[in-house]
């Protein structure tokens, strides 16, 4: 019997120092290696937020609606940029009311900017698959450059440019297409008025 409960002994103060080796590890120096890491790169462990003036204006990875001519205007949203509610609508490309929204933001669009409803890209007319895409593809943002421009009483030159500095190539040079963060668009309109 001694050496029954010698083994139960041996085998829990086994457990008890793989319990306490393994709290060390997953409960302290891997969360700690993780916050290191995250504190490496700021911008992005903290939200990729966009300051102006030092006050916070928006995440560069969460796209956000503008009111008025004198803004560029991001991607249609499926759920009005609710961080909580990140989804796409889930209508297929043929449901009526998919259809009758592209419909509605195509002539929109194409009356707001001045242009043919022929000329108006796809972003502008679908939202993104999480509903909260921050950007828009340079042929939406160069659509806009008129409108912002004469609304603010700029030249196109100018938000041409700024329309240059907002954009981002492909990832890793050959993924994905060139994108406009619509957020640091505006946010350099409000600079160069």
């Amino acid at each position: 019997m001694t050496v029954v409960i010698r083994d139960l002994l041996r085998q829990s103060l086994a457990a008890v120092r793989v319990l306490l080796v393994l709290t060390v590890l997953l409960g302290v120096l891997y969360p700690a290696a993780v916050w290191a890491v995250g504190r490496a790169v700021p911008d992005r462990a903290d939200g990729s937020l966009l300051r102006v003036d030092g006050v916070a204006v928006g995440s560069r990875l969460l796209g956000q609606t503008f009111e008025g001519a004198q803004w560029f205007h991001p991607r249609p949203s499926a759920n009005d940029y609710d961080g909580l509610a990140s989804a796409p609508s889930n209508l297929g490309p043929s449901n009526p009311d998919l259809l009758a929204a592209i419909r509605e933001r195509r002539a929109a669009v194409a009356r707001e900017d001045g242009v043919s409803p022929s000329a108006v890209p796809a972003d502008a007319l679908t939202a993104s698959g999480s509903g909260l895409d921050p950007d828009i593809s340079p042929a939406y943002a160069a659509l806009q450059v008129p409108r912002v421009a004469r609304e603010r009483g700029l030249d196109e030159e100018t938000v041409r440019r700024l329309v240059a500095e907002a954009t981002s190539g492909r990832q890793l040079g050959f993924l994905g297409e060139p994108t406009v963060d619509v957020l640091e668009l505006n946010a350099s309109l409000s600079g160069a008025d």
